[in-house]
């Protein structure tokens, strides 16, 4: 996808969880829409792709769409850094391959430098997750997290500047707004 000036500075990586194969989920389809229109950029983990690859072919399909970016440990700060993730996701230790998968989604999105976007925990049924250390992630490791309604409102909010600047851009150079203006 090649950047233009629709393009809004941020950059997500999407959980396996909000792969929208049915279309139902509301802020996922805007954001979706977003990807496609170039005004952001969604990306997977390999892990998280790997996750939605099994069981619907539809959901599978859907996920091979986006790039994947690959992280794994490549030296001594770095095996750090996932062991500081892991111990504020899970204080006892990541058991079960679905605890160690998230610490490996979360450290792909501080290496890569991205927004992880997801719905894992952070609800009465499962409290802790993901969303529910999202305070602790951002303020201990600068990992910022967000449920996809949250991210729909950050761009919704970029979009806003980013047309405010194209307006005064057209009043100074005389030239006509990008056709994009108030339509994302």
């Amino acid at each position: 996808m090649k950047k233009s000036d629709r393009f809004v500075p941020k950059l997500f990586l999407i959980d396996a969880n909000l792969i929208n194969s049915k279309n139902k989920l509301e802020h996922t389809n805007r954001l979706e829409k977003w990807h496609e229109d170039g005004v952001i950029y969604l990306e997977i983990s390999k892990v998280a792709k790997d996750e939605a690859s099994v069981g619907s072919t539809k959901r599978r399909d859907k996920a091979q769409e986006y790039v994947c970016l690959y992280a794994c440990p490549s030296n001594q700060n770095e095996y750090q850094l996932c062991k500081r993730i892991e111990n504020i996701l899970f204080p006892s230790g990541a058991k079960t391959s679905s605890e160690k998968n998230d610490v490996k989604i979360v450290f792909t999105a501080k290496k890569y430098c991205r927004i992880l976007i997801t719905n894992d925990g952070d609800s009465k049924s499962q409290p802790g997750g993901i969303l529910g250390n999202a305070i602790k992630l951002k303020k201990d490791l600068e990992i910022q997290v967000l449920h996809d309604y949250e991210a729909v409102a950050l761009v919704e909010s970029l979009i806003k500047i980013r047309d405010n600047r194209a307006h005064k851009i057209a009043s100074r150079t005389g030239k006509p707004l990008p056709e994009w203006v108030g339509k994302d």
